[in-house]
């Protein structure tokens, strides 16, 4: 299938995004992805600017990949505009569900820590620092500890999730359409597909990692469900009131 414009952009943007932040404005790593909202380092622009940031040349592949192979037949059917819509705000939604879980990880951390007796404001100065008090971990336990430092500190980059929105807008319109993992020849119909990997994302958020390709980490689970959820309630709402491409190009 051609390629078509919005998506082509799409692809140069990411591509120029990492070219720059690897080899020539490094810098661009430290103010371009997003970061926990009450960390010092967040700054209103990063739920957009870190849609089109990478870590990997993998990450950026299969994102780009799945951009491609989905988000052309989505554009063809619905024009340059609406797609582009789509795909921001399906992002968007990504970035609100993983802010939410993390201010929920912090703030539950800081709680506990309260509970014990610590001065909440001398917690929130060292997490403002980039610091923390190992005797944290007596109180709190290591694992939440580090779960609540993760949340806090770690920012999150890439496409994938306005990538979900696109793999749920396709089983949307095309359920029976078969599709198949990467690696894996077993096509199966898009109606069980997507469902299936967003129950595999929701196990690796909730026990803390899980991946497809191994490792396990640093992946942002929650935000693969929030494009998910988002890209669904568009397409609900869209189906609804027959938002269709000539509307919207009018």
């Amino acid at each position: 299938m051609r390629i078509t414009d919005t998506v082509k952009h799409l692809i140069i943007v990411n591509i120029i995004f990492f070219v720059a932040a690897n080899v020539l404005v490094p810098a661009m790593n430290q103010i371009l992805p997003m970061y926990f909202f009450e960390n010092p380092n967040f700054y209103l622009w990063q739920p957009i600017s870190s849609m089109f940031m990478h870590g990997s040349i993998m990450h950026i592949f299969f994102n780009l990949f799945a951009l491609f192979s989905f988000g052309t037949t989505l554009e063809t059917m619905w024009g340059g505009k609406k797609f582009l819509l789509f795909y921001l705000v399906c992002g968007l939604g990504a970035a609100a569900l993983h802010t939410g879980v993390n201010y929920y990880v912090v703030h539950s951390g800081i709680n506990v820590l309260v509970d014990a007796g610590v001065d909440r404001g001398s917690i929130v100065s060292l997490l403002q620092e980039g610091k923390f008090n190992p005797g944290w971990a007596t109180i709190m336990g290591q694992e939440h500890m580090m779960s609540m430092l993760s949340a806090y500190n770690t920012p999150v980059v890439g496409a994938s999730g306005a990538i979900y929105g696109l793999l749920v807008a396709f089983a949307f319109m095309f359920p029976n359409a078969e599709l198949m993992m990467m690696f894996i020849p077993v096509p199966v119909k898009a109606k069980y597909f997507v469902p299936g990997i967003l129950l595999l994302d929701l196990y690796g958020g909730v026990a803390g990692g899980f991946s497809l390709f191994g490792g396990g980490g640093g992946i942002a689970h929650f935000a693969h469900i929030g494009g998910a959820v988002m890209g669904y309630l568009l397409m609900v709402y869209w189906k609804k009131t027959q938002f269709n491409k000539n509307r919207w190009d009018l």
